[in-house]
């Protein structure tokens, strides 16, 4: 498999995980198994739908491939008579959406390079796929997006992963071997955060000068 070739597997394969973990939202808020396929819907095209906006892609991928409503209406079904099952569900999001995010970035790295995209905006493009569906998802449910969380990696995860992709590129590594270290080093990333409370340095205001 090439990297051209990586592109529609990617995009089954982030859409699947994405819907899940919208629909995983969903049971938490006891929505009806409608609510449920709308939650898994648009988080799991979320990320790609925005990503191919900006690209100017004609089609959109899910209009090109209307398969991947069928996978999220699927995904939706599947939590809405199994979510009951996991003591745990909020542990089950957050990591099925790490797993999500080491595909979607990978994806949307993909994407871009696919469109002649610059660095620049390949790795944009790779944060944006990983990070715009849950956002959407979590906001829409009123819950604290996972992006926005304190002392865990999540957007640097996804930007680490997308740098990584173009630089091994650029070192000339093949296009399908870089989005697998891609998808790795995502994940690495974000796991690495939940378990081991990996982090970056945080903005902290400097108390005020007093006068003397």
């Amino acid at each position: 498999m090439n990297a051209q070739d990586a592109v529609p597997f990617l995009d089954y394969a982030s859409v699947l995980v994405f819907a899940l973990t919208g629909a995983l939202v969903a049971s938490r808020a006891q929505l009806d198994i409608m609510g449920f396929v709308f939650f898994a819907t648009f988080t799991g095209i979320g990320g790609g739908t925005l990503r191919d906006l900006l690209l100017g892609q004609d089609p959109v991928f899910w209009v090109g491939r209307p398969g991947l409503l069928v996978v999220t209406s699927l995904a939706a079904i599947l939590v809405f008579f199994t979510a009951h099952l996991f003591e745990s569900r909020y542990s089950l999001l957050v990591w099925l959406d790490a797993l999500a995010l080491g595909v979607a970035v990978p994806a949307g790295v993909d994407v871009a390079m696919t469109a002649g995209a610059g660095p620049i905006v390949i790795v944009a493009m790779g944060v944006i796929t990983g990070t715009f569906g849950g956002l959407a998802r979590d906001t829409v449910a009123n819950e604290l997006p996972l992006v926005l969380k304190q002392n865990e990696l999540y957007i640097t995860a996804t930007f680490g992963g997308a740098v990584t992709a173009v630089a091994l590129i650029w070192l000339g590594v093949s296009g399908f071997w870089a989005l697998i270290v891609c998808g790795i080093t995502v994940f690495a990333l974000r796991a690495g955060s939940l378990l081991f409370g990996w982090s970056v340095p945080t903005y902290r205001p400097r108390p005020p000068k007093t006068k003397g």
